[in-house]
């Protein structure tokens, strides 16, 4: 299956599970620091409608500061009621927007991300596919795009899936299951303790207390990718998961 195609599976997922909750669930606190699941879904309908410009408008006018306009974006599409925020998401499902010059991994990655986020406070469970695991774990340990702001959370450890055999890095051993190694080399210490490896204490400590990148290292990542895209086959509308 082609990432894209996934990516449009991700998004009518998402919009068949949200439509399922209750407000009660919605309003839970997700794995994302200060935002309900409500909150989650409202921050996926913003690339749907701000699309590149939103990226743009993140390196423009605050320096590379892209968490800082998609707090402002989400806050505002989360006053829409949650009904109208699952109708634009199913309706935008087939969406072909890309990351400029990074094509559609980031994109399944953070849909990737972020239904587990909204899936694990509130104990739900999926058989969620391999490949698409795979291109989200490709993305953030090779080149990922900037919004996903990495800075040196994996320098010097290595990671490995113990129910895939995804392996990345060298240096003190990090090992687990898919999903909870894919969130914690996604910032998020939600199933650290399912983690095992010398390496365990020292990415707890840099989840738990994470460097803020000032606007020079910030601006490095797009400009970085305008110099140096990722490659042509991974920009492509018919890119599968890596290795398939």
């Amino acid at each position: 299956m082609r990432v894209y195609d996934m990516i449009v599976d991700e998004r009518r997922y998402l919009a068949d599970l949200l439509s399922t909750l209750t407000p009660g669930q919605l309003q839970t606190p997700s794995l994302c620091a200060g935002w309900t699941v409500h909150d989650v879904a409202a921050h996926l309908i913003t690339f749907l409608k701000y699309g590149q410009l939103k990226l743009y408008l993140g390196i423009a006018a605050t320096a590379g500061d892209l968490d800082r306009v998609s707090l402002w974006l989400t806050r505002r599409a989360a006053r829409k009621p949650d009904d109208e925020i699952i109708e634009v998401l199913r309706r935008g499902a087939g969406s072909r927007v890309t990351v400029p010059r990074s094509g559609y991994d980031p994109v399944l990655t953070d849909l990737v991300l972020h239904d587990l986020d909204i899936r694990v406070p509130l104990g739900i469970s999926r058989d969620l596919s391999e490949q698409r695991l795979s291109v989200a774990f490709h993305h953030l340990t090779t080149r990922a795009s900037p919004g996903f702001t990495m800075g040196s959370r994996l320098d010097g450890l290595r990671f490995t899936a113990t129910d895939t055999g995804w392996d990345h890095g060298a240096g003190a051993a990090v090992r687990g299951p898919a999903e909870a190694l894919l969130l914690a080399i996604g910032g998020r210490a939600a199933l650290i303790d399912d983690l095992s490896g010398d390496g365990v204490p020292l990415l707890r400590q840099r989840l738990t207390t994470p460097q803020r990148a000032g606007a020079l290292r910030r601006l490095a990542g797009p400009l970085g990718l305008l110099v140096r895209p990722q490659p042509r086959e991974r920009r492509s509308r018919d890119s599968v998961a890596p290795g398939v």
